[in-house]
């Protein structure tokens, strides 16, 4: 099947013309491209119509484009039908979706660029460098779109901490090992850029364990008239390959993500790219600098599939062809063969294109930078993409052809009937409920990771994500940072409850785009736009595509019936192995526009009357209670995006006419846990006006915010509030050293301890 061509380096015909439908998999198998029999078949029939069989690098190109983590196969078809919105209802929307990252409008001079995405397989192998490469990846993301990188998130999901090492599958590492591994990778990666990371969860749960999922952020702030396209500008523009060296690391990284993992997953290693950001902080200033200069037509970043894809996406986006010389790429080792190095995703890379009387300039400031830069090639009118190796043409395909790719309407299972609610339990011991609660790794303070992240460097971190008495903090919300010399700030929040979601996909992804605009809202800040990292199992199975479709339909009712453009994604799916698959995870990375930084809203009680804003119900699906307890509950809260606009608009309207002096929204735990971390950034209690039953201090319900005023405005801002319609009600007031709730008190001392040591303890 496979036939040596006579050229002086390995290059290979590949048979294809007349081979067997059985055939057309084993070729596939053996050169890992991860493509099933229709998909062999079309290929087989494109080069049956050019009367020529394949050369090998023109078949693993089309298996890294062809890939689910390339070319979302599996997913477009739904995120058009619901998730992608009419963006001319946003005018300070500038980018949306069809580039490698967001752009929106900050403010008259400046916007903000905006990206979430996955690096699970990879972190799943290799912690550490694989969680690192998933930070140096998204950091090129915006860097593309000709943005400074000034905010990395962090949103992580692990096994229980807990789970005995003789409960492992084989080939699966534990998973303290596996959160270890990651924070260390996002510490030293994220540190040594110098770029701050200042947002994140973490989140534990069984079904994470043979899969856990690392997704990342970044926010990176660009001058208007200076954002760059991921796509070549014209017919001659020359392509110039910037940064690091192209070696076989990370060779079919996409066609590893794009499977399910196995016990044999351990052997992927070459699949996992090497990070380098000691190399990655100059060739972001010098990325820069030929943006400023106004040097460059269009800049993509060398992410999946490596020069594969970042050359034919370029050229196809500007409707264009290209014509590449492989050998001009500089290499880490000698012997690469053709294809290593068109399918390689070694770090540290971009891609540039450029005009030709301007590429000296750019040589010369990468020169400058110490960094290696080569043109390797142009782009051409005829809309062909060709390679040549020294002096052979070992390539020639249609770009639409190439980039095109697939699309699957695939067969989901029909939505189950609902399960019958259980009578919920009351609590004998409420205070041992309450500290088991705060205990819980998935409310448990997490200082032992953000400590390790610098979230201060470049000091535009102004509300920090911890919030209080130095080395006492609690945590917040949301963060703001100050991105550009005015008092103009940006908030940045993320939300997902895989609980939720697991019991219900639809209910529990509209709770979390629920919960992404209260964390906005607390700080005192205008929810803008956000974006969605929607990791799912395989999806050709129904069932796990089920999971999919529900998520994605509850996602776009919400956003777009709030009015909160989505503005970048990710899809990750096969995020299973034979024996468990991951909850459904859509993570929500949003940002808010804090007009006035001096009037952010912290969340810690500074002693004041404490009031509940919103609606509590008997709900408790997938809620923390129901996990403490040991009753399955399957009513997820329900919400509406109009009752949350409603709320929202009403509350950051009351803080401008208040002195509010804190706010914190209701989330895992209910009112219960909201007021304990209140209470924790300055050692300040809390006391009930009167008895407050389980199901007030237990339940999950959305559109919840608990809100401390000063006792002389009390009456008027409740007033306020229920002027417009909407429910308010004094809880109490923040005082003493008990968290006395009527029914229970604790000692905060008590409190305090079991919440700062719940998941520590596992750690240290």
């Amino acid at each position: 099947m496979f036939k040596k061509v006579s050229v002086p380096f390995e290059l290979y015909e590949v048979e294809l013309l007349e081979t067997k439908d059985e055939e057309l998999i084993a070729i596939s198998e053996k050169m890992g491209l991860g493509l099933n029999l229709e998909e062999m078949k079309l290929i087989r029939e494109y080069f049956k119509r050019k009367g020529r069989n394949p050369y090998d690098i023109e078949l693993q190109s089309l298996g890294q484009a062809w890939s689910e983590h390339c070319c979302y196969k599996s997913s477009k078809y739904f995120l058009k039908q619901f998730l992608v919105d009419d963006y001319s209802r946003y005018p300070y929307v500038i980018s949306a979706i069809k580039e490698d990252a967001g752009v929106v409008e900050f403010d008259e001079e400046y916007a903000y660029v905006i990206k979430i995405e996955s690096h699970n397989h990879p972190s799943a192998i290799e912690p550490y460098g694989g969680a690192a490469t998933g930070i140096g990846g998204i950091i090129r993301d915006v860097l593309c779109m000709g943005a400074q990188p000034i905010a990395l998130i962090d949103p992580l999901f692990f096994a229980d901490l807990d789970t005995p090492y003789d409960k492992l599958p084989k080939g699966v590492r534990h998973p303290q090992y596996l959160l270890s591994g990651v924070v260390s990778g996002i510490r030293d990666y994220g540190n040594r850029v110098g770029i701050p990371t200042v947002s994140g969860m973490v989140f534990f749960d069984e079904a994470y364990l043979t899969n856990c999922i690392v997704n990342v952020g970044c926010i990176g702030i660009a001058k208007k008239d200076r954002i760059v396209p991921s796509k070549a500008g014209g017919v001659g523009d020359l392509f110039v390959l910037v940064g690091g060296k192209t070696g076989r690391d990370g060779i079919h990284g996409v066609t590893f993500a794009s499977a399910e993992l196995s016990e044999e997953s351990e052997e992927e290693r070459s699949a996992v790219q090497l990070g380098n950001p000691i190399t990655k902080e100059p060739l972001i200033h010098a990325c820069l600098e030929v943006v400023e200069k106004g040097l460059i037509t269009g800049l993509k970043d060398l992410g999946g599939g490596g020069l594969s894809c970042v050359v034919g996406e370029m050229a196809f986006s500007a409707g264009f062809g290209a014509e590449i010389h492989l050998d001009k790429v500089p290499l880490k080792e000698e012997g690469m063969a053709p294809w290593e190095i068109w399918v390689s995703e070694s770090q540290e890379r971009m891609m540039l294109t450029v005009k030709p009387e301007k590429v000296d300039e750019v040589l010369y400031v990468f020169q400058k930078w110490d960094l290696p830069a080569s043109v390797i090639g142009k782009t051409t009118e005829d809309k062909m993409l060709r390679i040549f190796y020294n002096g052979y043409k070992i390539y020639e395909m249609e770009i639409e052809f190439i980039v095109g790719a697939v699309e699957y309407c695939r067969t989901h299972a029909a939505k189950p009937m609902p399960k019958i609610e259980p009578e919920i339990p009351e609590p004998k011991d409420y205070h041992g409920v309450f500290i088991k609660m705060l205990s819980h790794p998935n409310v448990a303070c997490k200082d032992w990771i953000i400590r390790q992240y610098d979230h201060e460097v470049r000091a535009c971190t102004v509300l920090k994500p911890l919030q209080g008495r130095v080395n006492f903090e609690t945590h917040g919300d949301a963060v703001v940072m100050k991105p550009t010399s005015s008092n103009r700030g940006l908030s940045i929040a993320v939300a997902i409850n895989p609980w939720l979601t697991k019991a219900d996909p639809y209910w529990g992804t509209a709770s979390a785009f629920d919960e992404l605009i209260r964390n906005l809202v607390a700080v005192n800040s205008k929810p803008h736009s956000y974006v969605d990292c929607l990791n799912f199992g395989n999806p050709e199975k129904p069932d796990r595509m089920l999971e999919f479709v529900e998520s994605v339909k509850a996602l776009g009712w919400m956003a777009k019936s709030f009015g909160l453009p989505c503005v970048s994604g990710n899809v990750s799916f096969y995020n299973e192995t034979k024996f468990s698959s991951i909850p459904p995870t859509p993570t929500l990375l949003g940002v808010g526009i804090v007009d006035d930084l001096r009037k952010a809203k912290d969340s810690f009680f500074k002693g004041g009357a404490v009031v509940l804003v919103g609606e509590t119900k008997k709900e408790f699906g997938g809620s923390l209670y129901s996990k403490v307890m040991g009753f399955e509950s399957y009513n997820v809260p329900r919400t509406s995006p109009e009752s949350l606009k409603t709320y929202s608009n009403a509350l950051l309207d009351s803080f401008n006419k208040f002195d509010v002096k804190a706010c914190h929204d209701v989330s895992e735990g209910g009112i219960a846990v909201a007021i304990a971390e209140m209470s924790f950034g300055l050692g300040i209690g809390f006391k009930a006006i009167r008895k407050l039953g389980f199901i007030e201090l237990f339940s999950e319900s959305n559109t919840r915010w608990l809100v401390e005023i000063d006792k002389n405005d009390l009456e008027s801002y409740l007033e306020f509030l229920r002027g417009k319609g909407l429910k308010a009600e004094h809880l109490g007031y923040s005082n003493g050293s008990k968290l006395d709730f009527g029914s229970f008190s604790c000692k905060l001392d008590d409190a305090e301890k079991a919440w700062r040591t719940g998941m520590s303890k596992y750690l240290l």
